[in-house]
């Protein structure tokens, strides 16, 4: 008998774009990948990951039963034993230390109902520590663009790059990292749109670029201030938008006024007439538009590179509009989701403050719990550091791998080694899974359902093509598992009944229905079962004080560390187009691992030739933190001083610095201090 295949709609697991495609089944097994030509952004097209997506499906590395720790080694243990022993690791530490002895991590790879759930869960028990890897890609977007233009996404949709007259495109390689957003960048470029490129590396970003500004590491707020110095100095402001959308312009300009462009051009290398180029190109446009990634927001002033970014685009009226706006690319295809779902530290569900008593009231009612803890609670670093100081007794760990992803990733392996108990709960077992005390094997995006919302907001619903292998379960199934072991009430039969109760706790979300998903999908915010959804945010005003955006007065601090007489090199950290993240997928892709299979380091070719260094050999890469090996490759992408490394691979974090951006808490991966040796 001839078997049917059945074409499965599924979104892409890899980056914030939200690619749309369908995975072909037959006889319960995926055969294939058919691309969705009528996809709002993807067209059809996907990247070298998202072509590769099925090939961690069958990977003999996946986690197939519970498993708990037996000496050095592992038992396969059933469901129910797994269960009995997170219910009493994490109960004993509850009970012995108090609710704020645990922490939880939540993960931006899972759907909306997977990340809504494990905050719940979390706070239910009495623990404000919940977070998700946003804390270490794009959590200043989050603090930043809410005290500026009180929401924390994208302003415009993706297509609507096309409809852009200038293009200003910094710290994001996205040609390589969100190569279906290039081909937007592309359509108006063909358009006659002018592109400005901003980075301290000579990217394949680079080269669409009628403007490049190869900037210093971590002088982005210089370029930033000496740009609006510019357009303010040469009257190229929107004085009517100033005046009636915003507020605070006279401190801004005071801040920046001794941002000449000369002064802007000792700070950053750029030459001083590429800036002015540039600032007027952005402020004469009638549709201009930034795009930004973590090359902005991994820095100890990240949160002080978006305000920038902000006020940029605030002073020249670039904002509520089609072709404008604000854009942060996120780097995972749910990271937009998990902080919407309150996998924060600091917020609730819908971006409600943990620190406000009205939120509290709000959940305690909506989840008939009448105690809730206020936060902010741990995030994600501190709750690494606390776990070493012995404050956080016992962590619940869903999808993340902080032992690879960490900065200065050894000293987080010790802490994660300190905690009485550790639960994990992922694919594969990962640095992290191998520190913990049980494992609990999950299931991939193809294997369940459920929404995820990419980077413009965009809310689309993943449908579950094949069943997990072995004992491997829904993240969701298991949370509930876990919640009900714990003696709470989880009844959430399936991803729909879990976005219902979303669809009533976030507003955000509350015209998001699972059957209006059904072949289509939503922007948020949609506030009710009728509204078409918001692709554009900010057309009548903010959602601040007075209706009005608040431009914030950002002076120029240097990265925490610099090159030194022991360590003359800056290292700055990336993607490269065939990676994601720390790799725990990609690097179990054959057809991926053969494109990029060992960890290297990007280094000018007169400083490689200063050490005797050929390309292709083998070099220590060395700071404060520790050192690790890597192949020298030799490249003319990047000034002499600065090197680079992806992150991708195990060795790369073991270097970067714990610095900190002190409002938003991510690390500053991208400047630290090291030396280069070569390996004889």
């Amino acid at each position: 008998m001839k078997m049917t295949k059945v074409l499965v709609p599924t979104v892409c697991p890899y980056c914030g774009a939200g690619c749309g495609f369908y995975v072909a089944a037959e006889r319960e097994k995926a055969i294939g990948i058919e691309y969705m030509l009528d996809h709002p952004v993807s067209q059809g097209a996907l990247c070298a990951k998202g072509n590769a997506a099925l090939e961690i499906l069958y990977h003999p590395d996946r986690l197939t039963s519970p498993l708990k720790r037996r000496g050095e080694g592992w038992a396969r243990i059933s469901w129910q034993e797994a269960l009995d022993l997170v219910a009493k690791g994490l109960g004993q530490a509850r009970k012995k230390h108090g609710p704020r002895s645990l922490a939880f991590l939540s993960s931006s790879k899972c759907s909306n109902e997977d990340n809504y759930l494990m905050q719940k869960l979390a706070r239910l028990l009495g623990s404000p520590h919940i977070d998700n890897c946003a804390r270490l890609c794009h959590a200043p977007s989050v603090v930043g663009l809410n005290k500026t233009l009180g929401a924390a996404g994208m302003t415009n949709p993706i297509p609507d790059i096309a409809s852009s007259r200038c293009i200003f495109i910094i710290g994001s390689n996205l040609a390589e990292n969100h190569p279906v957003i290039s081909r937007w960048v592309h359509r108006a470029k063909d358009r006659g749109a002018t592109v400005i490129v901003a980075d301290p590396r000579a990217t394949p970003t680079s080269w669409m670029a009628d403007v490049f500004l190869q900037l210093e590491p971590g002088t982005d707020v210089a370029l930033l201030n000496g740009m609006a110095h510019v357009i303010i100095n040469e009257g190229m402001i929107n004085r009517e938008y100033i005046a009636q959308k915003t507020k605070g312009f006279e401190a801004l300009s005071r801040a920046v006024k001794d941002f000449t462009p000369q002064r802007t051009a000792e700070i950053t290398g750029i030459a001083p007439e590429d800036i002015v180029r540039a600032a007027r190109a952005y402020a004469t446009s009638p549709a201009s538009a930034i795009l930004y990634s973590m090359g902005i927001t991994q820095h100890s002033t990240g949160t002080d590179n978006v305000q920038s970014i902000s006020n940029l685009a605030l002073i020249c009226g670039q904002m509520g509009r089609p072709g404008t706006g604000v854009m942060p690319l996120r780097g995972q295809n749910n990271v937009q989701g998990a902080c919407d779902m309150g996998a924060l530290a600091e917020f609730y569900p819908g971006y409600k403050k943990a620190d406000d008593p009205n939120t509290i009231r709000y959940f305690r009612e909506a989840w008939n719990a009448p105690d809730l803890p206020p936060g902010p609670g741990l995030t994600a670093t501190e709750m690494i550091e606390a776990a070493g100081a012995g404050e956080i007794k016992a962590m619940y760990i869903m999808g993340e791998d902080p032992a690879n992803s960490d900065p200065c990733s050894e000293h987080a392996r010790r802490s994660l080694e300190s905690l009485d108990f550790l639960v994990v709960q992922d694919i594969f077992m990962t640095a992290t899974a191998q520190l913990a005390d049980v494992v609990l094997p999950g299931a991939v995006w193809a294997e369940k359902e459920g929404s995820f919302t990419n980077t413009e907001r965009r809310v689309q619903w993943s449908h579950k093509a094949i069943e997990p292998p072995g004992e491997a379960r829904s993240d969701r199934g298991i949370i509930c598992d876990v919640a009900r072991s714990l003696g709470l009430q989880f009844d959430y039969p399936d991803a729909a009944s879990v976005l219902a109760e979303i669809n009533r706790t976030v507003p955000q979300y509350a015209g998001i229905l699972r059957e209006r998903l059904e072949g289509s999908s939503l922007v948020w915010p949609c506030p009710t079962v009728d509204h078409p959804g918001t692709p554009i945010l900010h057309r009548s005003g903010f959602n601040l004080a007075e209706g009005r955006a608040s431009l914030i007065p950002v002076p120029f601090s240097p990265a925490a560390e610099a090159a030194s007489r022991n360590h003359p090199f800056i290292l700055t950290t990336g993607r490269v187009a065939v990676h994601h993240n720390a790799g725990s997928m990609t690097r179990r892709s054959p057809s991926l691992i053969s494109r990029e299979p060992d960890l290297f380091v990007e280094m000018n070719r007169e400083d490689a030739a200063a050490l005797d260094v050929e390309d292709g050999d083998e070099v220590r890469v060395a700071t404060a933190r520790g050192e690790t090996a890597a192949y020298a490759r030799l490249t003319d992408r990047l000034k002499k001083g600065v090197v680079f490394m992806p992150f991708h691979f195990p060795g790369t974090n073991i270097l970067t610095t714990d610095a900190i951006d002190p409002e938003a808490r991510i690390p500053e991966f991208k400047v630290c201090a090291c030396n280069v040796f070569r390996r004889d």
